[in-house]
């Protein structure tokens, strides 16, 4: 059976010399798939917008882009080298009540064992009482621990890596 030129056909070179035009522009500069299909449609073309998205997956994975997804850096850890702590907060009905839960995440970064454990807000003594509870339940304490910035850890934070631990947190 021949093979029939689709919609997108007329418009490839147009494409691809937008592609090529917005790859050398800042990323916020760069048109995105829907402003390109407008852009095309503006234009005469009359095809879907999911076989222009397509189209512009495969010419980019065909130039050794990289897509979304494709870079990461892996992480190792030793056993008991470290932990994550973060808190979240959870919506909750409690007898008909709507409240707030702050649930504090103890994560072991190389098992990813995980002990979570809830309260009314993030106090200090939320704080300690999570730490507690959550080495307990996981088997220890690990050499070091990941925070990011909790305000029950952290007073200020300065410029580039540079922070001011509270002091309760520090005694820890």
């Amino acid at each position: 059976r021949p093979e029939v030129p689709g919609k997108l056909a007329p418009f490839v070179e147009a494409v691809q010399q937008a592609l090529l035009a917005d790859a050398r522009r800042p990323k916020k500069e760069r048109r995105t798939a829907k402003a390109l299909h407008a852009q095309l449609a503006a234009a005469g073309y009359e095809g879907g917008y999911s076989r222009l998205t397509d189209y512009i997956r495969a010419w980019r994975a065909e130039r050794g882009g990289v897509q979304a997804g494709d870079a990461y850096v892996p992480l190792s850890f030793e056993l008991g080298e470290a932990f994550q702590f973060d808190w979240s907060e959870e919506p909750l009905v409690i007898g008909g009540v709507y409240q707030r839960l702050q649930v504090a995440h103890t994560k072991l970064c190389a098992s990813r064992a995980f002990w979570l454990v809830a309260y009314p807000s993030q106090g200090h003594e939320m704080l300690f009482d999570a730490h507690t509870r959550s080495f307990a339940a996981l088997g220890g304490v690990a050499r070091r621990g990941i925070y990011d910035n909790m305000r029950t850890a952290v007073d200020r934070v300065g410029k580039g890596k540079a922070r001011d631990v509270n002091l309760r947190f520090t005694t820890m």
